[in-house]
């Protein structure tokens, strides 16, 4: 399924199968994630994509040489060499490479990927349930881990990563807080029905130790500010947001912190993905076939999806 153009709805093309070169893996897909970054470079919001473009970075497949099942995430190439790389923190590579961005994706039968950017997919998950913790999973490990020890968390969005990270949340102990849409009461007993003690949408019954913003609602950043205790911390898990209001600096000050994530790291990958077998995460799917890639990301626009949306090929 080809993006041509910002703005377009995705074809359906016949490709010849990509040929990997050193160090790439092909790939025989089996399932792939639809995330709302998807949306962001569907709807021209991530304006540099590369095109026309195969969309999708939560890829679980088969390498057709081994037979090995892997998962293929966002990160798909760094140079390996730069200040940031060195340090540990390739995901802030200038020179980085996205799947399904900058390289032609999972919504396809094939795929082709560094190999230095797989991961064994854990035994007990099926190919669909694993789809989610390539992306939704491993950001919203990346962003739990920038909350610190926070015992009272927030989560802003209860969508594909909030309802895998409440689940890591509370096996570590923590009191977890859903905000939906209002009105939204699907959601917030969904939030329930994985440990959230409280679910709703306004101010919280209490105040929060730590926030994590998932929906990408530039005015939930004061809302959220609002809502944590002094010396709390919210953190922006998107890689797009509308934009942020102004806010008094009074909803700061108090040694309140706020902080984006951007990308993830491999590190990331291999901590997350031997940590959810553990908990265990069960992820919540609603299934696609891959000719139905368009309607998957309508209904993820419009907040229909009850967990995560997954194409099957």
């Amino acid at each position: 399924m080809l993006l041509e153009a910002a703005g377009r709805p995705l074809v359906p093309v016949n490709i010849a199968v990509p040929m990997p070169g050193p160090g790439q893996l092909l790939i025989r897909v089996h399932a792939c994630g639809v995330c709302r970054t998807d949306l962001h470079i569907v709807d021209g919001e991530l304006t540099h994509p590369k095109l026309p473009l195969v969309l999708g970075h939560q890829i679980v497949g088969t390498v057709e040489a081994s037979g090995q099942r892997v998962g293929v995430p966002w990160l798909g190439w760094t140079d390996g060499d730069c200040r940031y790389c060195r340090s540990g923190r390739e995901n802030l590579c200038d020179r980085a490479r996205f799947t399904g961005y900058d390289i032609d994706g999972g919504y396809a039968e094939y795929a082709v990927a560094d190999e230095r950017f797989c991961f064994p997919i854990p035994e007990g998950y099926h190919d669909l349930q694993a789809a989610p913790l390539l992306c939704a999973g491993l950001i919203g490990w990346r962003s739990l881990s920038f909350a610190g020890d926070a015992e009272r968390l927030g989560l802003y969005g209860f969508g594909a990563s909030a309802h895998i990270i409440c689940q890591v949340a509370r096996w570590q102990g923590r009191r977890v807080f859903a905000f939906t849409r209002e009105g939204d009461e699907e959601g917030q007993a969904f939030a329930r029905s994985l440990g959230a003690e409280w679910a709703g949408s306004g101010a919280p019954p209490e105040e929060l130790d730590a926030a994590i913003i998932f929906a990408p609602a530039g005015e939930l950043v004061p809302a959220a500010l609002a809502a944590v205790a002094k010396g709390g911390s919210v953190v922006c898990a998107g890689i797009h947001m509308s934009d942020i209001p102004s806010f008094p600096y009074e909803l700061l000050w108090g040694e309140r912190v706020l902080r984006s994530v951007a990308n993830l790291t491999r590190r990331d990958g291999e901590e997350f993905l031997a940590l959810a077998p553990l908990v265990p995460v069960h992820t919540e799917v609603e299934e696609h076939p891959l000719e139905a890639a368009g309607e998957a990301l309508a209904r993820l626009r419009s907040g229909a999806v009850r967990g995560a949306a997954v194409l099957r090929l």
